[in-house]
C-alpha cells in the first residue's frame, strides 16, 4: 500500500514541510552526489549516525568496511552533530523520494495544526527520539543510519491523532494489477506501525538495512508531542479533525478543491 493523497484541506500555506523537502534534496545534491559512489560513502562515514561510534563503543581510528573495496575511519566522541545531520541524508534515490513522498501527503495538515515554527521544532524532536531509540535498540551497531523516515515517523504519528477518520488514498499493487483504496487514516497509519514494530521484532541478529525501531521511536513521539505543539485555534478550522463527526463549513467548501 501507498498513499497517494489525502480528503483533508489545508490552510496555511507548507512553508516547513517544503523547506524540508528542499533541504534534503540539497543534502542529496550537494552533499551525496545524487548517489554517486564516491559521495555517498563518504557521507555516510562522516555524517551518517553509528551507534557505537557516537557511543564511544569503538576505539578512534578502526576501520568500518562501507562495501568490499570501500572503508572509512571511525573517530569516537566526536561525533556528537551526527543524530541531526543523519536526518538530512539518504542512501538511495528510492528512500529519498518514498521519504519526501510521505512528509509531503501527512506534513502538510500537521504544519497546519502546529504552525510553522512549532512544527519546525516537533520535526527534529521527533527525528532525535527516532535516533534515541534505535541506538537504545543496538548500542552495538556499526551500520551508519540516515534517513528522514523517524522524523517522518513522527510525523505520521501526530496526524493519527489529530486526524484520524480522515480518508486516505492508497495505491494497491497486486502482480500486475494496480488499483486505488480509500481508507481512514487510523487503519493506514496503524498498519505502517504494526509492519515497524513486526519487522523490528524480527530483526533479532540486527543486520537489517532498515531501521524499525528508529521509525517507532518517531511514531511513539510524535504521537505524544502532538499534544504539546497542537494548536486549538489553527486545529479547529479542520472539518474531520478528532473522532467526532463534523459539518464542514463555508471555509473548507472554498479550500477543499485546492489540495
Amino acid at each position: 500500500m501507498f498513499p497517494i493523497r489525502d480528503d483533508n484541506p489545508s490552510f496555511l500555506p507548507p512553508i516547513v514541510t517544503l523547506g524540508l523537502i528542499a533541504l534534503n534534496g540539497l543534502s542529496w545534491t550537494l552533499v551525496q552526489g545524487l548517489g554517486a559512489s564516491g559521495p555517498l560513502v563518504r557521507s555516510l562515514c562522516e555524517l551518517g549516525l553509528i551507534p557505537a561510534e557516537l557511543l564511544g563503543r569503538v576505539q578512534p581510528g578502526t576501520a568500518l568496511a562501507i562495501t568490499p573495496h570501500v572503508s572509512c575511519t571511525l573517530d569516537a566522541g566526536l561525533v556528537w552533530y551526527t543524530p541531526l545531520t543523519s536526518m538530512f541524508l539518504h542512501g538511495s534515490w528510492l528512500h529519498l523520494i518514498g521519504n519526501m513522498w510521505f512528509l509531503w501527503i501527512f506534513g502538510n495538515n500537521v504544519e497546519d495544526a502546529m504552525g510553522h515554527a512549532r512544527f519546525a521544532v516537533f520535526y527534529l524532536l521527533c527525528g532525535l527520539a527516532a535516533v534515541a531509540l534505535q541506538v537504545a535498540h543496538d548500542p552495538d551497531s556499526l551500520l551508519p543510519m540516515v534517513g528522514a523516515s523517524g522524523a517522518i515517523g513522527g510525523v505520521m504519528g501526530a496526524y493519527v491523532m489529530l486526524y484520524p477518520r480522515v480518508r486516505v488514498h492508497l495505491a494497491l499493487l497486486l502482480g500486475f494489477y494496480v488499483t486505488t483504496v480509500a481508507v481512514p487514516a487510523s487503519f493506514m497509519l496503524g498498519y505502517w506501525l504494526l509492519i515497524q514494530l513486526v519487522g523490528g521484532a524480527l530483526d533479532v541478529g540486527h543486520t537489517g538495512g532498515t531501521a524499525f525501531w528508529a521509525h517507532v521511536g518517531g511514531f511513539v513521539a510524535g504521537a505524544g508531542l502532538v499534544f504539546l505543539f497542537r494548536d486549538p485555534r489553527l486545529l479547529a478550522r479542520h472539518p474531520y479533525h478528532g473522532w467526532r463527526a463534523r459539518r464542514p463549513g463555508p471555509r473548507f467548501e472554498r479550500h477543499r478543491g485546492l489540495w
